[in-house]
């Protein structure tokens, strides 16, 4: 944008700008395929030497709009969608790995991460080592090795709510010459902008906040471009030297900064096609307007979810690094001084039993395998999205048998309050 705005302004004006005569607001391209005049223009885009759409596979003028926004609002230099968050994970990772590396991972990430970097990519002849993210600095150098590529992290954590120290995990990362990768989905950037503290990608389960409405799976990567991919070439020959796919094109030396997001589009979006559709791009674009002002809420009515909690007799312990005594709350201030999310997760004194009868008599907040949505909604992660690990795993993510996830929406919070004092009464 010509003027630099704040956040709020660019949740509703970046990405599509009409000219004179064009729908104000962002129109869904809904075709697969589009149209030129000679065989040549279409050869050039085929070999990257013009830019333009030619099939949605691989870019939309929809898609672009939205992912532009959401790369300004995170500061970085370029971003692409996809069809999910775990697409999204995956393809940051798999733009600058191949069989033979390895990667270092927060072992508190959401369960399908973990098994998609601990199982899925192994069986892809990618390793990876998982680190406590509260290890000290010496800890965490011993999980690096000569092939890791990369550090990868949630900014807080799902469902155990850890807030991760970007700035230190950044610092180690370059300094073993691989970028940063952060999820950072729960606070969105709203709430936290990890590129101001040294990490280099972010990924987004669109699906979440950024939606808001439950209505649209989808995901997001953005690269800040800070990242020198030359400088470590031996590295990243993914990027830095000839692909024979385009002939010979080096992304790093045509691209600039752009390099690994065309890289992103032009070879795993080709090959592997997890596209994002226009129309849920379209609708994923209208919840970003209003990130801004839902984010707010979220996070005043999960505080005083939180104090109400932690108060209760009947209570065993509640995570989150808004309340004062939390153990992240001091991490928060630092990177994520308006609010982390809407998300709580407490456990009862009465165990896993006492969880099950809980959520069993909820009746505002749903039962549903989703977070982060202006409704308020409750899951048993040792049941449900961590249910493929096991006891050993799911402690090392943060997971106790009895934690309850609790999403909390933009209701009235009187409401969401009677709705946890009439089914307590059941735990």
């Amino acid at each position: 944008m010509s003027k630099e705005y704040r956040l709020e302004t660019k949740c509703i004006q970046s990405g599509w700008k009409p000219k004179k005569g064009e729908p104000r607001v962002l129109p869904i391209y809904q075709s697969t395929t589009f149209k030129y005049d000679t065989t040549e223009e279409m050869g050039r885009l085929f070999d990257l030497e013009d830019s333009g759409y030619f099939y949605t596979r691989l870019q939309n003028p929809t898609n672009d709009y939205v992912a532009s926004k959401i790369a300004d609002m995170e500061g970085g230099v370029a971003a692409m969608l996809t069809s999910s968050g775990q697409a999204a994970n995956f393809y940051a990772v798999a733009n600058i790995c191949q069989a033979g590396d390895h990667i270092v991972c927060s072992s508190t990430v959401y369960g399908g991460t973990f098994n998609l970097y601990g199982a899925t990519l192994k069986k892809m002849g990618i390793d990876c080592t998982f680190v406590n993210p509260d290890a000290d600095v010496e800890e965490l150098n011993q999980a690096f090795c000569e092939n890791t590529k990369a550090v990868v992290a949630e900014s807080v954590a799902n469902p155990a709510l850890v807030v991760l120290d970007i700035e230190k995990f950044a610092g180690i990362a370059h300094a073993h010459g691989v970028p940063l990768i952060i999820d950072n989905t729960f606070p969105t950037p709203v709430n936290c902008r990890p590129f101001e503290w040294g990490a280099d990608i972010v990924t987004h389960s669109t699906t979440k906040y950024m939606d808001g409405h439950a209505m649209c799976v989808g995901g997001c990567i953005v690269d800040s471009g800070n990242f020198d991919w030359e400088a470590h070439a031996d590295k990243f020959p993914g990027l830095t030297t000839p692909d024979p796919t385009y002939h010979g094109i080096v992304y790093t030396q045509k691209f600039g900064k752009g390099a690994y997001i065309t890289k992103a589009t032009v070879q795993l979006m080709r090959d592997l096609g997890s596209i994002q559709s226009p129309q849920n791009a379209f609708l994923l674009n209208v919840g970003l307007e209003t990130l801004a002002l839902r984010m707010e809420r979220h996070c005043y009515n999960a505080g005083r979810a939180a104090e109400y909690l932690v108060a209760h007799e009947k209570v065993d312990f509640v995570n989150y690094a808004g309340l004062p005594g939390d153990k992240y709350h001091a991490l928060a201030q630092k990177y994520m001084p308006k609010g982390t999310c809407g998300v709580i997760s407490f456990g009862l004194k009465g165990g896993r039993e006492a969880a099950i009868r809980f959520m069993d008599h909820l009746e505002l907040a749903a039962i549903v395998t989703h977070v982060a949505d202006a409704r308020t909604s409750v899951l048993h992660p040792a049941s449900h999205t961590h249910r493929q690990l096991n006891d050993e795993q799911l402690l090392e993510a943060g997971v106790t048998p009895g934690m309850i996830r609790f999403s909390v929406g933009i209701e009235n919070i009187d409401d969401i309050l009677e709705d946890l004092e009439q089914a307590l009464k059941f735990a």
